[in-house]
């Protein structure tokens, strides 16, 4: 089994964020793989233990990222790919995925169905569309049959179970796995592992931002006597916009 698993280098979930010149002041944020990517790599870990193999962590990212990557590989990734530029987009970013993955015959991708930091939900979908393979997110639940892959995820108003041949894209999110936490023999052997940096291919923008703002705060709170049911509506309808 031959696994590709993209991973995302966010801020941690926990971190107070401020924009600098319309960009994201990085002083003091602690970075971390993106917590949908770590589950995405915690379900590839237990299939490769399970069924034998490699999985491959792979980051679009500059060197500041190594850390992820690092820790990627003391969770139990085999090696690591970090092409080398800055993640500008969902496509820019899931053209260099397929770039790499094209050739190197993998039975599958995995990733989180989503990055905290952007939320954009769509490179799973990118991917499988510019490799013609099928791609299946929200995964909350893989299993391996010789050479098909059975999933279970949500859709809107229910559950649906998947089953597809490899091989095939998935964006996943919990319970698909249990987080891991790497050991110190983990932390120690990921040091020697091989982490390869390329440089990306080119991919014309199809996006740009011209400024970052955080959401207002959290006007005072506002008490409605609660025999006044027509001011409530009123205060819902015309200041929160929520009627």
């Amino acid at each position: 089994m031959k696994i590709l698993v993209c991973i995302s280098n966010v801020p941690d979930t926990t971190t107070k964020i401020k924009f600098v010149d319309n960009k994201l002041d990085t002083k003091g944020v602690q970075f971390i793989i993106g917590p949908y990517d770590d589950f995405a790599l915690a379900r590839a870990v237990e299939i490769k233990e399970k069924e034998g193999g490699t999985v491959t962590v792979l980051n679009v990212g500059l060197a500041d990222t190594e850390p992820s990557i690092r820790k990627a590989l003391a969770i139990g990734a085999d090696d690591a790919v970090r092409i080398n530029a800055e993640p500008t987009d969902s496509l820019f970013v899931a053209k260099q995925i397929v770039e790499y993955a094209k050739d190197k015959d993998f039975d599958m991708i995995l990733m989180g169905r989503e990055s905290s930091d952007f939320n954009s939900g769509l490179v799973h979908g990118l991917v499988g569309e510019l490799l013609s393979w099928p791609s299946i997110a929200p995964a909350m639940r893989l299993d391996i049959d010789g050479s098909t892959a059975k999933l279970h995820r949500e859709i809107e108003g229910g559950h649906e179970e998947v089953e597809v041949g490899m091989p095939f894209v998935a964006g996943c999110q919990e319970p698909i796995a249990e987080w891991k936490i790497p050991n110190m023999r983990g932390i120690m052997m990921a040091r020697k592992k091989p982490l390869a940096v390329i440089e990306p291919v080119g991919v014309d923008g199809v996006t740009s931002y011209d400024s970052f703002e955080l959401p207002p705060e959290k006007g005072e709170c506002k008490m409605v006597d609660a025999a006044q049911m027509d001011e409530l509506v009123g205060l819902l309808k015309n200041e929160a916009r929520v009627l």
